[in-house]
């Protein structure tokens, strides 16, 4: 019970920061149209990685893929690394909680 309790308030900062890139992704990304290099576009990219792998390896990991992100780059299918094990689960909406909830 108490690790369930730890590993919830531990996926917080991981949620809010999925929070701000799903607005990102509903209200700023479609005035700009598809014109990521890569795929999946750089926010779906830092999204997964935030889900992951937690809000700072997460956005360190989509900073690096924005900065790769030029016109001089390839493009193509890149996906972020998954984590092997885990304790939580991606939910419907995109957040991240604790399995078996």
């Amino acid at each position: 019970m108490i690790q369930r309790l730890v590993l919830f308030v531990l996926l917080i900062p991981r949620n809010v920061a999925i929070g701000f890139l799903l607005v990102y992704r509903a209200i700023i990304s479609p005035l700009y149209g598809n014109v990521c290099r890569y795929y999946p576009s750089c926010s779906l990219y830092t999204l997964r990685a935030i889900q992951y792998h937690g809000a700072l390896w997460g956005i360190g990991l989509g900073a690096w893929r924005i900065l790769r992100c030029n016109p001089w780059a390839k493009g193509g299918i890149d996906d972020p690394p998954e984590r092997l094990r885990a304790s939580y689960e991606v939910g419907r909406l995109g957040f991240v909680r604790v399995k078996g909830r």
